[in-house]
């Protein structure tokens, strides 16, 4: 069993007995504004009972959501860069968190349609932010892809990514590591 993690405060609160169900309903429909704010509540459930890397997999497939930038979720909850490194950076010894580098690593290079672009450069982005805030996560040495700079990642977000998603991103690398938790 898994302890208690303190809530993410990049995340919404989380409604009690939330479970895969809440982003299972969302198979049939477009993955909108809806779909996005299940995944960043449910993130923050699964990271709240103490399965970090399940709830970084949710906040992943919050970056897939299909939205324009005007959706007003995106003013309370904007794009989980903050929640991604702080969840990383706040992960306590002993709880289950895998190595976000090598997977986001591995995600930026496999990455499929839908939007695959857009989607592959959050990635790398995500994969900065991890390189930032736990350093010393090793990356995969047998994985030959070249890695990209933050100005490289910063300029395909604004390329591929929603208004301002590139400024979002950046601040948030910008800001001081996050103490992780002991």
């Amino acid at each position: 069993m898994s302890r208690p993690l303190p809530p993410c405060p990049h995340l919404p609160p989380a409604r009690a007995g939330l479970d895969w169900r809440s982003l299972h309903s969302h198979r049939a429909e477009e993955r909108t504004a809806d779909f996005y704010h299940a995944c960043l509540e449910y993130g923050q459930s699964l990271w709240q009972r103490g399965l970090a890397a399940r709830a970084l997999l949710c906040l992943d497939r919050a970056f897939g959501a299909d939205l324009n930038g005007n959706e007003p979720v995106l003013r309370e909850w904007p794009l989980p860069y903050a929640a991604m490194a702080w969840c990383i950076a706040a992960t306590p010894p002993g709880v289950f968190i895998g190595n976000p580098r090598v997977h986001f690593q591995h995600y930026a290079d496999r990455m499929n349609e839908p939007r695959r672009e857009q989607r592959r450069w959050r990635a790398w982005a995500c994969w900065a932010l991890t390189r930032k805030v736990r350093p010393e996560l090793p990356g995969d040495p047998r994985h030959m892809v070249m890695e990209p700079t933050a100005e490289q990642i910063r300029s395909e977000l604004h390329r591929h990514g929603l208004p301002g998603e590139a400024e979002i991103w950046a601040s948030v690398l910008d800001r001081p590591t996050p103490v992780a938790a002991g």
